[in-house]
């Protein structure tokens, strides 16, 4: 387990927790009540920092290297052996950053489609840390086509830093495939519902983001641009990214508050990455019970809510 800057009170406590139980199968010992207590004190200890956490320290554990990513939340998620991998925008390329395909929740068909991350360096370098190209949000709006087609749910999952910036990306229009995304997904006629299970960032997350209900799993942040970029660019360095972060109200309180979100999905104490099962199986339930609840909706109600909601965002300004 890696642990970030500000957890290091809880790894000085698993330490003394490894050591105690250590000591007790090493001499024989009775040290059952020692390790009980220290077990009683990372209880408290996570408590107190993860229910007090900073917006950036929110963003820091959305973050995490252990963190699930979106095939571990397939995987964990659908019946076993239904997930069907699609490929290609049928245009110009596969995109790794970008996966989807077809599966069965509990039997239910549905078209899970997602931006993906890597664990290694070269997976990472391959998935460009889950920024996608133009063809990536191409072939994912081909999946949703295609769900549509056979009237078959469309969920998303989001974990972002952004649309891919490089030179290639922008010549081969990432903007029009971002806003082309939107367009089409306002109108299509079968429910989406789409789940912040990391980063979201920018429209590199709205791409892939417009459902017809949007939820945030706890320890997740969502807004215009990452902490970091937006410290860059009024400050001229990295230094305020707390501040921006702050500024940016980018936490799923702040979404829900706002009405950005239609709510948030717990997670195990510490994060998902302390128990990914039950986290799946939380995003499992929020799933099929959306589905169930939006299962009477004709087309063009299904379309006609989602318009509503988006538009009902914000306000304009003379």
């Amino acid at each position: 387990m890696e642990y970030l800057s500000f957890e290091l009170p809880i790894k000085e406590l698993m330490d003394q927790y490894q050591t105690c139980s250590l000591v007790g199968e090493e001499s024989g010992v009775d040290v059952k009540l020692a390790c009980s207590q220290i077990e009683d004190k990372i209880v408290e200890k996570k408590k107190e920092i993860y229910g007090n956490l900073t917006p950036w320290q929110r963003v820091q554990l959305s973050r995490h290297p252990d963190r699930p990513y979106t095939l571990d939340y397939i995987n964990g998620m659908v019946d076993k052996g239904s997930f069907l991998e699609l490929h290609g925008d049928r245009n110009f390329a596969d995109d790794p950053a970008m996966i989807g395909g077809l599966a069965t929740l509990d039997g239910q068909k549905v078209m899970i489609i997602g931006t993906q991350k890597g664990r290694t360096t070269k997976e990472r370098q391959h998935r460009r840390f889950g920024m996608p190209n133009p063809e990536g949000y191409r072939k994912a709006l081909r999946l949703m086509k295609l769900a549509e087609k056979f009237n078959i749910p469309v969920i998303t999952l989001v974990d972002t830093p952004g649309a891919y910036p490089g030179l290639e990306a922008e010549e081969r229009g990432q903007g029009e495939a971002i806003a082309r995304n939107i367009f089409e997904m306002v109108q299509l006629k079968t429910p989406i519902f789409t789940y912040i299970i990391g980063e979201g960032a920018s429209g590199g997350a709205l791409g892939i983001g417009v459902g017809n209900k949007v939820y945030m799993l706890e320890n997740t942040w969502y807004t215009v641009i990452a902490p970091e970029s937006c410290s860059s660019i009024l400050w001229r360095n990295w230094d305020h990214k707390e501040d921006a972060a702050n500024a940016l109200n980018l936490t799923p309180k702040d979404a829900l508050r706002e009405k950005f979100i239609d709510g948030i999905i717990e997670e195990p104490l510490g994060g998902a990455h302390y128990d990914p099962e039950t986290t799946y199986l939380n995003l499992k339930n929020s799933i099929l019970q959306n589905i169930k609840a939006f299962s009477k909706f004709t087309g063009q109600e299904l379309e006609t809510q989602r318009q509503d909601k988006f538009i009902a965002m914000g306000q304009f300004k003379g």
